[in-house]
């Protein structure tokens, strides 16, 4: 267990967790939102602090980051818990376990921000990633992690619902190199009735991000059927979002049927491209559609002259310039982090 660094006594033992939006009051013996911090006599803890029940080598473009060291391995590391509570969760058996101090993947594997730096050293890898769950949630570990990795020049990755508090984003921006935010959807309805959380924060975050920060940024909106897909919250979201950075990627992924929504229709390629076409038309410089194999849509283009500049087909790359990020036939510098 590590102790929290953002946190607040309200008096009688009660502790006000300030990592994320929430701001959970947490009583002696109770956990927050998240279920992973936790009062414990008065002091909050982070109960998975260097207890990864996830660790694999990634390429990036998993993540999902297309214009960020494309082609790169990266250490991903996820734990227990997360602050939402989304009925469509694709990770839903590690971020809405609620009992996982009884199973053997948590009792069984410890991971040090000291030994995830030395597996990075091992196996070549050039980034971590704190994803799978929400990496806020555990934030001291990330943190601590973070800056062990900069240290070593390791870079490092959040792929985050964005809901994290402005003191979180504070503290983290020194360490924090790439970070791909879940813009759910375009509503407060949608936060309030499908994931617990609220909008605002999020779009806070985002464009907190992409204007006052030298963090690279990407967002992904995973496509759901009936709940968030009308053309009219699609246009809503994609104007927001070419007004704070066109040049912000944005990553219109397919919903397939999992954890408590089974009972809707995967994404079709359909809706896909529609979508992606109404992200060109608001003017957005870089729109890709994923969990699904459309190598056109997948890639990248130059926004001025449309040369083909990074095949992808899933996760794998190919490269089509003589410098990264400039196009070989205009000179337009594409927007990204090329080295």
């Amino acid at each position: 267990m590590k102790e929290a660094y953002l946190a607040r006594q309200l008096g009688g033992g009660v502790v006000q967790c300030q990592v994320c939006e929430h701001f959970c009051a947490i009583s002696p013996g109770e956990s927050g939102k998240c279920g992973v911090r936790r009062n414990k006599q008065g002091e909050l803890l982070l109960t998975v602090y260097g207890r990864p029940v996830s660790l694999n080598l990634d390429p990036v473009e998993k993540k999902p980051l297309f214009h960020f060291l494309p082609g790169g391995q990266i250490l991903s590391i996820g734990t227990y818990g997360c602050n939402f509570r989304c009925p469509f969760c694709q990770n839903w058996s590690i971020s809405q376990q609620r009992d996982w101090e009884e199973r053997a993947d948590f009792a069984g594997r410890t991971a040090s921000p000291e030994m995830l730096v030395d597996t990075c050293h091992q196996y070549g890898a050039s980034m971590i990633a704190y994803t799978y769950n929400e990496p806020t949630v555990f934030f001291e570990y990330t943190y601590d992690t973070s800056k062990l990795a900069h240290e070593h020049g390791i870079r490092n990755v959040y792929v985050s619902n964005g809901f994290m508090s402005q003191a979180t984003l504070e503290m983290l921006e020194p360490y924090l190199d790439g970070i791909n935010v879940d813009l759910k959807a375009f509503t407060e309805e949608f936060y309030t009735e499908q994931c617990q959380g609220r909008l605002e924060p999020v779009k806070r975050n985002i464009r907190t991000i992409a204007q006052e920060t030298n963090i690279w940024i990407e967002v992904t909106t995973l496509l759901i059927p009936t709940l968030n897909d009308s053309e009219a919250e699609l246009r809503a979201l994609t104007a927001w979002l070419a007004e704070v950075d066109a040049d912000i990627p944005w990553h219109v992924t397919a919903f397939h049927p999992n954890y408590q929504r089974r009972d809707l229709p995967p994404t079709s390629q359909r809706a896909l491209a529609r979508a992606y076409d109404i992200g060109k038309e608001a003017g957005l410089r870089y729109v890709f559609v994923g969990n699904v194999s459309d190598v056109d849509r997948e890639s990248t283009r130059c926004p001025e002259c449309g040369r083909l500049l990074i095949q992808r087909h899933r996760y794998l790359v190919n490269e089509n310039w003589d410098e990264r990020g400039v196009c070989p036939d205009c000179s337009h510098a594409v927007a990204g982090v090329w080295a």
